[in-house]
């Protein structure tokens, strides 16, 4: 048995070629084009590269993009004066705020300052206080990549047992939300889960989210289980691996999302959506 893979660059493009076509309806209905304010602080390469990714989906999806890029010496007052001006400026819908922020800087005050209306990220306390009571504004962009991703299999959600490996606010709490709200019975593990190999061969969907690259093994998977890997690290080799063994797993899972091409391409799809369904909110006022 081998599984069927979950390709995340092919779903993301497909769900992109209908947020392009949603922003063109937009603007000739409305003369509203959604505008994206995606702020850098510092020389982060990886941040770097993620920007430049989310910069140019938002090109070919007919988004408009705001480009600040601040210097790692930036005093978080100026900072938070910039978010003030974003969270008023008519031409902006969603407000990413790239992390991780340097060190001087307390980013969950940064992230409090974004308007929750306009937080394309969905990590606002407001947003995640109305995700927790299933009735959310903006779902966090990789949980709701997950979800779609799950959803592809065509298998349903409803009744499985699924296991969330992490408990991060920004993708395992919101993960565990998002699949019990479609009424799986869900556990989230953790560093002292006791028996975490046993607790994640029960499980009919697997999350990892863990941060150790190639963590799950082959015997740590149900048979026939559908396991999306959220994990992104990188080998001494230079390889870009995630939190699953691929090789091991691939020969266990029903269905398995690959590193890279999984879930990142599809966290910049959501993205988008969350900042065109803010333009279309603003729209309808």
């Amino acid at each position: 048995m081998s599984a069927q893979l979950i390709d995340g660059k092919a779903l993301a493009q497909e769900i992109r070629n209908g947020i392009g076509k949603d922003v063109e309806a937009l603007v000739e209905k409305t003369g509203v084009r959604p505008g994206l304010a995606v702020v850098l602080v510092g020389d982060d390469p990886a941040s770097a590269v993620y920007v430049r990714n989310k910069k140019k989906a938002c090109d070919t999806a007919g988004l408009h993009v705001a480009d600040y890029a601040l210097a790692s010496t930036t005093k978080q007052e100026d900072l938070l004066h910039l978010i003030t001006q974003l969270n008023t400026d008519p031409k902006i819908h969603g407000i990413l705020v790239q992390l991780p922020l340097p060190s001087h800087i307390d980013s969950q005050e940064v992230l409090n300052a974004v308007s929750p209306e306009k937080d394309a990220d969905g990590f606002h306390p407001y947003n995640i206080g109305r995700l927790v009571e299933g009735n959310p504004l903006f779902v966090p962009c990789t949980p709701k990549g997950v979800i779609r991703m799950i959803e592809s299999t065509g298998q349903a959600i409803e009744g499985k047992r699924a296991v969330v490996l992490g408990r991060s606010n920004i993708v395992g709490k919101p993960v565990a939300m998002l699949l019990m709200h479609r009424h799986a019975t869900v556990t989230i593990c953790h560093s002292r889960t006791k028996d975490l190999p046993g607790m994640c061969r029960e499980a009919d969907i697997l999350v990892a989210a863990i941060g150790k690259a190639q963590f799950v093994k082959g015997d740590m998977v149900k048979s026939g289980a559908i396991v999306i890997d959220v994990g992104i690290n990188r080998l001494d080799d230079g390889r870009l691996v995630g939190d699953v063994d691929f090789d091991q797993v691939k020969e266990r899972a029903g269905w398995l999302s690959p590193v890279p091409g999984g879930v990142g391409p599809m966290t910049i799809a959501m993205l988008l959506a969350n900042t065109v369904e803010a333009a279309q909110r603003v729209a309808q006022r």
